[in-house]
């Protein structure tokens, strides 16, 4: 595929022109007014950030009387790293939305930019990239909730540096040109972009606001990434493993461990976590990842498959964590398997199958409509996935998880035919197993965990209470986004 890049010479490009920001960002000029121009606004904007940190301060002190709130916010200074390894904002937690169906997927809210616009995310742990459908200008871009993302000229990254290299899908010739990617996704959906640096403001589980400079994606070029006429999100928030990623990022810079979480809820929304501050230091079950050469995907090997006590298991399939894909996906040979168990346990049930309903693949319907998944539960039994040799760790996939209710008021199965996708013999667990669950995804330890939880309620993040939970902390920033929409103070560059 030709991307806009190949149009362009870019090497003749950045010697001889220069994209002026603001308004008229399109508008070339010559080096040396724009280098004359860039001093001028340097200037002014040094004064304003200086107005700006005053005007900040005040604004917390008063919307935090007797906190630390307005001491824990960070000018020009990086942050620290205790003695115990635990970094100076612990953790960040943010409300998730969105849900399997009819949604499709499940995505956060994040603050971009200074001043900072929300965008939203589409969670995906199984890429690395997190990006932005971008104005550079765009040369195809869906219509997606927020205005396009607009980057600011003098963040683009360079292909010589070290969050390039690592950016597998980077498409560098030059160690001096602009730094390109270009990432297609298994559905086919593919973008095509620049990477670009940017502000994070972020509110910590200790107190702490930061507004950390983080690299994304700016994609100029989208194919099939939007299904209707309008995207749920604006870009996707890659969570993978790789150099690139944005947890991989928060720990180079000392922010949080390389440790994140998501809690979807079976109904609607959930929350996500960077940083272990919020893993229960009991009741998870934890298996080891297993690095296949699928690239940098949150693996626990090979698992066995088992439904209800009645049939025999399938074994030796190969699995993947993806939080991008709604559904759970298994190789043709165990999903033929799981279709013949459920088919014969369904024998004598007052359950027919529903080849008219077009939601899913799988649907059955009964004499009086389904309204919610529970009322179908008794007559399915859990999907089970162990991992590991000898002591197994198991990953039970309740019906509640793996079924859902069409607008029909038929009940469809959230496992299908990876095969039929071209995922070959790759199986998927996605949105529809884990469900009412905590999972984790520790690098530091490079293990996976899970826990049923319940992910309606934001976790408890108080070590000195044992139980409940309560929602003190979102990374948006509320009443201070609304009183200071002007200028966040930026850290250094780590």
């Amino acid at each position: 595929m030709v991307k806009y890049a190949d149009f362009l010479d870019w090497d003749s490009w950045n010697d001889n022109l220069w994209w002026s920001g603001g308004r008229d960002d399109q508008r070339l000029q010559s080096r040396e007014e724009g280098e004359i121009l860039q001093k001028n606004r340097e200037k002014f904007a040094a004064m304003e950030k200086k107005v700006w940190l005053v005007l900040l301060v005040l604004v917390l002190s008063v919307t935090f009387p007797g906190s630390s709130v307005a001491a824990n916010w960070k000018f020009n200074k990086k942050p620290t790293t205790s003695s115990s390894g635990n970094s100076v904002g612990s953790s960040v937690v943010f409300r998730v939305d969105g849900n399997v169906y009819p949604d499709g997927l499940y995505y956060v809210t994040f603050n971009i930019g200074n001043p900072p616009k929300p965008y939203y995310l589409d969670l995906d742990t199984g890429s690395d990239l997190t990006w932005l459908q971008c104005d550079a200008p765009c040369v195809h871009c869906d219509k997606v909730p927020h205005p396009l993302y607009r980057p600011n000229n003098m963040n683009l990254v360079i292909c010589k540096e070290p969050i390039c290299t690592a950016l597998e899908s980077n498409d560098c010739h030059n160690p001096n040109e602009q730094c390109h990617y270009s990432i297609e996704y298994a559905d086919q959906g593919s973008s095509l972009g620049v990477l670009t640096k940017d502000v994070f403001p972020l509110r910590f589980t200790n107190g702490s606001i930061l507004a950390p400079t983080l690299t994304i994606g700016c994609g100029y070029d989208q194919q099939g990434f939007c299904p209707g006429p309008v995207c749920p999100t604006d870009g996707v928030l890659g969570l993978g493993n790789g150099g690139a990623s944005i947890i991989s990022q928060f720990k180079n810079q000392g922010l949080t461990k390389n440790v994140i979480g998501h809690c979807l809820s079976g109904q609607s929304g959930g929350y996500l976590f960077f940083g272990d501050e919020v893993v229960p230091s009991s009741g998870v079950v934890w298996t080891p990842m297993t690095p296949y050469s699928i690239e940098k995907h949150y693996s626990p090997g090979a698992a066995e498959l088992s439904f209800g006590r009645k049939h025999p298991s399938v074994n030796g399939l190969k699995t993947v964590f993806d939080s991008g894909s709604s559904y759970t996906y298994f190789n043709s040979m165990a999903y033929q398997a799981l279709i013949s168990a459920m088919k014969k346990d369904l024998v004598g049930k007052p359950l027919k199958e529903a080849p008219d309903d077009n939601t899913l693949p799988l649907c059955w319907k009964r004499a009086k409509p389904f309204k919610f998944v529970a009322e179908a539960k008794s007559y399915f039994s859990s999907v089970v996935l162990s991992f590991g040799n000898g002591k197994k760790a198991q990953l039970e996939i309740t019906p509640e998880s793996y079924l859902i209710v069409s607008k029909s008021g038929n009940v469809c199965l959230g496992i299908l035919n990876g095969s039929e996708v071209g995922l070959e013999d790759l199986n998927l667990i996605g949105d529809t197993s884990m469900r009412n669950k905590m999972v984790i995804y520790d690098n530091e330890k490079q293990q996976i965990g899970w826990i049923p939880a319940d992910c309606h309620r934001l976790p408890k993040v108080d070590s000195d209470a044992d139980e409940g939970f309560y929602q003190p902390y979102t990374a948006s920033l509320g009443i201070l986004q609304e009183k200071c929409q002007a200028t966040y103070d930026l850290q250094e560059d780590l």
